[in-house]
C-alpha cells in the first residue's frame, strides 16, 4: 500500500469516530455528475484521426467539519468512464480521450477512486489526499474530456488576513483524465518523472477592483517558475465594464533537466539549449462588457530562448514502455485553446473573442462565443526560419433553467487549426458535443 494511502486511511479512521459531530453530517454534500461526450478530431494532413464517444460518471461526497477549535472532514470521489462508440480505427494509441488496451484499441471502461482528509482552523484549511483539483496560476487541473484530472498531495489555503489569500502545497502524483493509474509529475517530452512539485503564492485584493498575484513553483529536476499577475475591473455603468488582465511567467531549468529522460521538448519548438527550460512569457487581455455583449482582445509574447513550460505527464511511460494514458493538461495562459497552445519559442500571438449571453433576449441559459488566435514569428525547432499558425473556435452552451430537466446542459464546440512551417501542428478540425447533468442528493 502506498504510504500516502495508509496515512489517509488512518485519518479517515479518526474522522469516522467523529462523524456524528454536529457540522460534519449537517453540512455534507453528495452529488452525482454525468457527462456524455462525442469527440471528433479530423487530421486534415492525413494523420491519425480520433473519433469516439463515451459516458462519464463522477460521484462526489464533501463533508462538513466537526465542531471544535480544529474541525475535521473528508472529501471522497469515484470516477467511471464507459466507451460508448467503438470508434474502430479511430482511436490513436496515444489518445487522451480513452485509455488504450494492450492491442492499441480503446478500453471498454475504466474507473478510479480518491479521497482527501481535511482540517480547518479559523480561516485556514488543509487538504491531504488523492482527489485534489488545483486551479492556480502555476497549476490548472484539466477537465476537458470525460473525467477530470486529479492530483495527490497536500495543500493549504489561509485567509486569516483580510483581502489576502495564501496558497501553498506539495504534490506527488497525478491521475490522468484517461487513466486509472497514477504517475509521477513531469513535462512534455520527458520519460522520467518527479514526486515533488512545491508551490506557494498569494492573491491580494488591493482594492475592491484590483487584485495582485505572485506565485512560485518548483518541479524538482525539471523547472522553477515565477508568476506575477494583476487583474483590474473598471465599472463604467451598471451593465458596462472594462477588465484588464496582465500575466507574466519566468521559468528556468532545475536539477537533472536536460539530461536523458528529463528533457523538455519545448512544445516541439526551438530551444537555445536543447531539452532545457528557459522561458519568459507575458500576456495582456482586455475585455469590454456591455449588457449581454462581451468583446475580448489580447496579445501574448513567448521569448526566443525556449517554449513555455507546465506540468504535463503525456510522455510518461510504464515499465513496459507503454504510454500511461496521462496525457491532457491545462495551463494559465490565454492561448490554451481547443486544439493548440501557441506556446513555442518566439511566438507573438494576437487573439480576440466575442461572446453573447442570450438572457438579455429572454433566453436564460443560452450563451455563444467565437474566438480567433493568430501566432506569428515562432522559431522552427531546427532554428532555421519561422512558422505561423492560427485557430478559430466557436462554442454554443445551453443549460435548462426549470422543469423536470432543470440543470441539464449541452455544449457544442468546433475548432479549426491551420499552420505553416516545420514547427506548426498538423492541420486539424475538431468537434465536441457534450451533455452535462448533476443531481444533488444532499
Amino acid at each position: 500500500m502506498y504510504k500516502s494511502s495508509l496515512a489517509l486511511a488512518v485519518a479517515l479512521g479518526v474522522l469516522a469516530q467523529q462523524a456524528g459531530a454536529a457540522g460534519f453530517v449537517e453540512d455534507s454534500k453528495l452529488s452525482l455528475s454525468s457527462r456524455t461526450m462525442y469527440f471528433n478530431n479530423d487530421n486534415r494532413d492525413g494523420g491519425a484521426d480520433n473519433r469516439e464517444s463515451g459516458q462519464g460518471f463522477k460521484l462526489d461526497y464533501i463533508s462538513g467539519f466537526t465542531e471544535g477549535t480544529v474541525g475535521f472532514g473528508v472529501d471522497a470521489q469515484a470516477l467511471w468512464g464507459i466507451h460508448l462508440d467503438g470508434g474502430r480505427g479511430k482511436h490513436p494509441d496515444n489518445s487522451s480521450f480513452f485509455p488504450s488496451d494492450s492491442d492499441g484499441s480503446a478500453e471498454s471502461q475504466w474507473a478510479r477512486v480518491g479521497a482527501n482528509a481535511k482540517a480547518r482552523f479559523s480561516k485556514t484549511e488543509v487538504h491531504y489526499g488523492s482527489a485534489l483539483a488545483p486551479n492556480l496560476p502555476i497549476l490548472v487541473s484539466n477537465d476537458g474530456r470525460l473525467l477530470p484530472q486529479t492530483f495527490e498531495g497536500g495543500t493549504i489555503q489561509s485567509k486569516e488576513i483580510d483581502n489576502l489569500t495564501i496558497n501553498a502545497g506539495q504534490l506527488t502524483h497525478a491521475m490522468g483524465r484517461a487513466s486509472s493509474n497514477r504517475t509521477g509529475l513531469s513535462v512534455a517530452g520527458a520519460t522520467q518523472d518527479s514526486n515533488k512539485f512545491r508551490y506557494g503564492g498569494l492573491d491580494y485584493k488591493l482594492t475592491p477592483d484590483l487584485t495582485l498575484q505572485y506565485y512560485y513553483s518548483n518541479l524538482e529536476d525539471f523547472y522553477k517558475q515565477h508568476f506575477l499577475g494583476a487583474t483590474h475591473v473598471f465599472k463604467i455603468a451598471d451593465d458596462q465594464s472594462f477588465k484588464t488582465d496582465l500575466r507574466y511567467f519566468d521559468s528556468s531549468s532545475d536539477g537533472k533537466n536536460g539530461e536523458a529522460g528529463y528533457r523538455f521538448n519545448n512544445n516541439s519548438g526551438y530551444a537555445k539549449n536543447a531539452g532545457e527550460v528557459d522561458n519568459k512569457t507575458w500576456s495582456a487581455m482586455f475585455t469590454y462588457t456591455l449588457g449581454g455583449h462581451s468583446l475580448l482582445l489580447g496579445h501574448q509574447r513567448v521569448n526566443d530562448d525556449g517554449g513555455f513550460v507546465w506540468l504535463n505527464q503525456g510522455s510518461v511511460v510504464d515499465g513496459n514502455g507503454r504510454n500511461e494514458g496521462a496525457g491532457g493538461s491545462s495551463f494559465y495562459l490565454f492561448t490554451d485553446s481547443m486544439i493548440n497552445q501557441f506556446a513555442k519559442a518566439g511566438e507573438n500571438t494576437t487573439f480576440g473573442q466575442y461572446a453573447y449571453d442570450f438572457a438579455r433576449l429572454g433566453v436564460p441559459g443560452l450563451k455563444a462565443s467565437v474566438s480567433y488566435l493568430k501566432g506569428e514569428d515562432g522559431k522552427n525547432a531546427n532554428g532555421n526560419g519561422t512558422f505561423s499558425e492560427w485557430e478559430r473556435d466557436a462554442r454554443v452552451d445551453y443549460v435548462i433553467q426549470e422543469g423536470t430537466f432543470k440543470g441539464l446542459g449541452a455544449s457544442l464546440r468546433h475548432g479549426v487549426y491551420r499552420g505553416t512551417g516545420t514547427s506548426s501542428l498538423a492541420d486539424q478540425d475538431q468537434t465536441r458535443l457534450i451533455f452535462n447533468y448533476t443531481y444533488n442528493f444532499l
